[in-house]
């Protein structure tokens, strides 16, 4: 988790195309479900506060975002900085991040970290007085529905950061949204919202596919979407 204030690249950066990670990466990355952004972004218009407080965007930007919750989920709307932590790669590494760490708050089934460049996962912010994660069923392995304009990546709980920032995803997440993954310039500055379900965990954290498969699941339920639905959708 970085703690820098984040600097976006200039407008005229091409982003990653939103469908396909460098081709090094053989992890799925994008899942057309039958829940679309604007089905959860309309659960997710009002605010009941789980946390404590509020927290910054970035180091020294003004506290105004909260954690908010419902009884299924968690979610806040924040930016998106890009975690290039864990495993190192070709984009993520000492020389492409200055302020890159070779390990997660989480590990593998096979005890190494998590790779950013493959995984896509989210950063929480550390256990504090703000919030607990853990006191509204959130850990390593929780699945999560980024949301990006009109895209959806499903995820997992990956990281922590500090105690008192919030808005962090893994490289490959924000490649999938169509965000600049750069770990250095790179990233959204707002209109991203993180929807966290309680109680949920993918077992091998680092299998993508059951992300996806776990994480449509719950946001048919969510949104309050019925198989007959889903079937529906799939088939438009």
């Amino acid at each position: 988790m970085r703690v820098q204030t984040l600097t976006l690249a200039v407008a005229g950066v091409a982003l990653l195309a939103p469908t396909t990670l460098p081709a090094h990466s053989n992890e799925p990355v994008r899942y057309e479900g039958s829940v679309q952004a604007s089905d959860l972004l309309a659960r997710v218009r009002d605010c009941a506060p789980v946390s404590n407080g509020h927290y910054r965007s970035d180091a020294g930007a003004e506290a105004d975002i909260p954690v908010c919750g419902t009884g299924d989920a968690v979610f806040w709307k924040a930016d998106l900085d890009i975690d290039c932590d864990g495993r190192p790669g070709p984009m993520c590494n000492g020389n492409t991040d200055p302020y890159f760490a070779d390990s997660t708050a989480f590990q593998q089934s096979d005890g190494r970290y998590l790779s950013p460049e493959r995984l896509p996962f989210i950063v929480v912010p550390m256990a504090s007085a703000i919030w607990n994660y853990r006191d509204d069923g959130i850990r390593g392995g929780s699945v999560a529905a980024v949301i990006y304009k009109d895209r959806v990546q499903y995820a997992v709980v990956g990281d922590t950061g500090p105690y008192d920032i919030i808005g962090e995803a893994s490289y490959a997440t924000a490649a999938a949204l169509g965000i600049n993954p750069d770990p250095h310039g790179g990233g959204a500055a707002s209109g991203v919202t993180y929807i966290v379900f309680k109680n949920s965990r993918v077992s091998p954290i680092e299998s993508h596919a059951a992300a996806v498969e776990t994480g449509e699941r719950l946001a048919r339920q969510f949104v309050g979407q019925t198989a007959e639905d889903a079937g529906g959708a799939a088939g438009d």
